[in-house]
């Protein structure tokens, strides 16, 4: 694992385990691998709300985000997803390992309140790299916002 970032879990003195796992490729598997349900797999994006004003959104894995219920809480009328890039820029962290710990510029967090209330893992910046934090104590370090933004994944 490379070196903690300043803002990550230690800096904000928050309790956590590492998960190494191999690669996943999927909800499923991660979850299989880190040894949790997959509604405990959080899921961080990174939503644009104008020219250099992102945000992160985090939502448990078996759910998506309700872009009607996030643009009302933020009262707005569009919000995009950047491309890969874009986010890299934006947080540090490549597609698939982003997390708000540790981000190179602290953005706003926006968390899904399904999350409350339980032991759940968010990525920590690697592939194959998780950490199990208590979402509270997360949510809070992170000073989010909490609502109801997501709705349940799709029956495929």
């Amino acid at each position: 694992m490379s070196a903690p970032r300043a803002g990550g879990p230690a800096a904000v003195g928050l309790a956590h385990r590492v998960i190494r796992h191999g690669p996943a490729r999927s909800l499923a598997e991660a979850a299989r691998a880190r040894g949790v349900a997959p509604a405990d797999v959080i899921k961080t994006l990174v939503v644009r709300r104008g020219e250099d004003d992102f945000l992160f959104v985090l939502v448990p894995g078996d759910c998506v985000i309700s872009w009607p219920k996030l643009r009302a809480l933020l009262g707005v009328s569009r919000l995009s997803l950047p491309d890969a890039e874009v986010a890299r820029q934006a947080t540090g962290y490549e597609r698939g390992t982003i997390t708000p710990l540790g981000s190179v510029r602290r953005w706003p967090v926006i968390a899904d309140e399904r999350m409350r209330g339980r032991e759940i893992t968010i990525g920590a910046g690697e592939h194959g790299l998780a950490l199990a934090v208590d979402a509270d104590k997360t949510l809070q370090a992170l000073d989010a916002s909490v609502a109801d933004i997501s709705d349940p994944e799709p029956a495929t």
